[in-house]
């Protein structure tokens, strides 16, 4: 959470269930089998359970998952579960509490330890546990964090520290993935690489012993962007092709000329756009996503939402 805090976008401005579900219909009629819920925080949502219901049922969906920061996750996961939920990211950066509660301005930490113990009692396998590392701050936690999947089935998936508005990024307190993978490879025997999906945006491994798994996310220092097909719909309505895409346009001027990196797909929904043009607009975005990224130098020039806004 930046220091000075976040505008809370209106609620006439963010997507409602309907138009959620319309656009997970239009893309999983397109190919999408995976669908996440994301941030802000999705929990905090009065129909989340509808959505997920909802979403879940489409046909031809396979995957239904969310992250969440963890806050109020316990109590809502079983009716979750029911609705639909197939998948759990919790995002935890720090396993001592005066650091979390500095990091995300507000107490919490036992809620969101009691949301991850609540994911596996309820079957969730692996519970997934994301975790931006910067050095200076949380680095010297790598190993307790690996100590988590000893005795549960959890992945922990470490987060190379990435430029976005509000988090005052700098190169020094990057902590690359070779890093990261030496210290966790010198202090724990048997680390093994699994084979991972082309599409894979993450390094996986076990542990020999260990009942959970590690992975690295390793976006600024080996990008993955030539195997990515991920594509962002903020709760807004904006859509990004790329996580690092600049700050998004409105539709006025993508929707006449159909230029843009990144455009709202709320505002031709609510101009009576049909679904044929939605795909149009949604065509044109993903064909003009680059091969990659700027770089993480470049990036960190370059506007864009605090990661808050955006969704992990």
């Amino acid at each position: 959470m930046p220091a000075e805090g976040v505008e809370l976008t209106p609620s006439p401005q963010l997507l409602s269930l309907n138009e959620i579900v319309r656009l997970g219909n239009l893309f999983v009629s397109s190919g999408v089998d995976k669908i996440r819920l994301t941030g802000g925080e999705p929990t905090i949502r009065k129909d989340i359970e509808e959505i997920c219901l909802q979403l879940s049922n489409l046909k031809g969906l396979k995957t239904l998952a969310m992250t969440t920061n963890g806050i109020s996750l316990a109590r809502k996961l079983p009716k979750l579960k029911e609705c639909g939920l197939s998948l759990v990211n919790i995002s935890l950066d720090t396993l001592v509490p005066a650091k979390f509660e500095f990091i995300t301005r507000r107490k919490g930490h036992s809620k969101v330890m009691e949301s991850i113990d609540a994911a596996i009692d309820l079957g969730y396998n692996p519970v997934k546990v994301n975790c931006v590392v910067m050095r200076g701050f949380n680095d010297d936690e790598i190993c307790d964090f690996v100590e988590l999947t000893r005795e549960k089935p959890i992945n922990v998936r470490f987060i190379e520290f990435m430029p976005f508005d509000g988090n005052v990024w700098k190169v020094k307190k990057l902590v690359s993935y070779y890093e990261m993978l030496d210290r966790v490879g010198k202090r724990f025997t048997g680390l093994q690489r699994i084979g991972d999906h082309p599409t894979e945006t993450a390094k996986n491994f076990r542990i020999d012993g260990h009942q959970g798994t590690v992975s690295f996310i390793t976006s600024m220092t080996k990008h993955f962007c030539a195997g990515c097909n991920r594509l962002r719909l903020l709760a807004d309505g904006n859509f990004k092709v790329c996580l690092f895409g600049p700050s998004e346009e409105p539709l006025e001027e993508l929707f006449f000329l159909q230029q843009l990196i990144e455009v709202s797909l709320r505002d031709p929904l609510r101009h009576g756009v049909n679904d044929d043009e939605l795909k149009e607009i949604i065509g044109a975005a993903v064909k003009r996503k680059k091969a990659a990224h700027a770089g993480m130098f470049d990036i960190a020039k370059t506007p864009n939402r605090p990661m808050i806004h955006i969704g992990g």
